[in-house]
C-alpha cells in the first residue's frame, strides 16, 4: 500500500491539488493531509505503518518564488528533509529514501552535458541553493545513520496535473486568452533553452530508483555498515530553446501567440538545462520515451478538459 502525505498549500491553486488527490484514493493511496515540518505528525505515521520505502517528492518549488519568500524554501526544503530523515533514522528498520532534488543544482555550470560528477557548487538561485543543501544532508545521513538514499535530479518536468507556475502551463493559458507571453533570451540573442521531461518518463525513472534501492543497514539510529548513496540526473537529453516551445503550443491550440522577447533576468533562472542520463540508463534502466511534441499534445489535451470539462473529442 501507499500512503500519500500533502499540506496543500496554496502557493498555487489547491483545487488541482484536491483534483490529483481524488485520482490518487480511487487508485488505493490513502493521503493525509499535514506537513513534513510537523515532526509528531510524522512520529505517528512511522510508529503506525513500517513503511519499507520513503518517495520524498514534497518541496517548495520555483526558482523566481525565492525571491518574494525565501523562508519558505528553507523551511521545506532543509528542514522538512531533516525531520523526514531523523524520523526515518530512528524507524525500525529504516526505511530506503529517494528524493527529488533537481537539475538546478547545476547552477552556473556551462559544461555540456551535465553530469552528475560535475561541480555543483555554485547555485544560480536559493531554490538550488536547497537541493544542493538537500543532496549534502543526504549524505550525512546516509553516513552517521546507514540510511540508504537516492537523490533524483530532474529536468523540467512537464505534463498533464502539473504546476501551473511552468512556462508551458502558463503560456497555454495565457495563448488560448489572447495575452502577450514574455519570452526570455540570453545575453547573446539565443534563446533560453530547457530540457523539457515528460512526467511519464520521469514516473518511470521514479520506479526504477525505488526498484533497485538497497536496504538502509541501521537500526535504532546506529549504523551497521556502509549503505547505498546515488544520485542521477533524470532529463530528456535533447534541449528545445523557449521559443520552439512556443511555436509547438502555437500548432496544437491553432493560435498564434503574441510574444514580447526580453532579456533574462537575474532571477535565478540559468541559459540552458541538458542531462547526461548514461548513469540512470545503465543503473534503473531509465529510457525516457516521450519528445516535446507528443508530450505537449498530451498536455493540452488534459488542460482542455480539466478546465473547459469539455468531453468533445479532439481532432488530435
Amino acid at each position: 500500500g501507499v500512503l500519500g502525505l500533502d499540506n496543500f498549500n496554496h502557493y498555487y491553486d489547491p483545487t488541482l491539488k484536491r483534483a490529483r488527490q481524488k485520482i490518487l484514493e480511487k487508485s488505493g493511496v490513502f493521503i493525509v493531509e499535514g506537513d513534513i515540518n510537523d515532526k509528531g505528525l510524522l512520529q505517528q505515521l512511522f510508529d503506525a505503518i513500517l513503511f519499507t520505502h520513503v518517495m520524498h517528492l514534497a518541496a517548495q518549488a520555483g526558482v523566481r518564488y525565492a525571491m518574494q519568500n525565501p523562508g519558505s524554501y528553507v523551511h521545506s526544503n532543509i528542514a522538512g528533509f531533516v525531520n523526514l530523515l531523523e524520523v526515518s533514522k530512528s524507524a525500525n528498520p529504516q526505511p530506503a529514501i529517494i528524493w527529488a532534488s533537481s537539475s538546478s543544482v547545476y547552477g552556473l555550470n556551462s559544461k555540456v552535458l551535465f553530469s552528475e560528477k560535475d561541480r555543483t557548487d555554485q547555485p544560480a538561485s536559493l531554490y538550488a541553493a536547497t537541493k544542493k543543501a538537500g543532496e549534502e544532508i543526504a549524505h550525512t545521513y546516509n553516513h552517521i545513520y546507514g540510511l540508504s538514499i537516492t537523490g533524483l535530479r530532474f529536468f523540467t518536468v512537464y505534463g498533464p496535473w502539473g504546476r501551473p507556475d511552468m512556462a508551458y502551463f502558463f503560456f497555454t493559458k495565457d495563448i488560448m486568452k489572447g495575452k502577450t507571453i514574455t519570452v526570455y533570451e540570453s545575453p547573446d540573442k539565443g534563446s533560453v533553452a530547457r530540457d523539457f521531461t515528460y512526467i511519464d518518463d520521469i514516473v518511470k525513472g521514479c520506479l526504477g530508483a525505488l526498484d533497485t534501492a538497497k536496504k538502509s543497514t541501521g537500526s535504532g539510529g546506529k549504523k551497521r555498515e556502509p549503505a547505498q548513496l546515488r544520485i542521477f540526473n533524470l532529463g530528456n537529453t535533447s534541449p528545445v530553446p523557449v521559443s520552439r516551445l512556443v511555436s509547438i503550443l502555437e500548432k496544437i491550440l491553432k493560435v498564434k501567440a503574441k510574444k514580447k522577447v526580453v532579456p533574462l533576468p537575474r532571477n535565478g533562472d540559468v541559459e540552458f538545462t541538458h542531462a547526461n542520463i548514461t548513469l540512470a540508463m545503465t543503473e534503473l534502466g531509465y529510457k525516457p520515451t516521450t519528445d516535446l511534441e507528443a508530450g505537449l499534445k498530451k498536455f493540452v489535451r488534459w488542460y482542455l478538459s480539466f478546465y473547459s470539462g469539455s468531453k468533445k473529442k479532439s481532432s488530435w
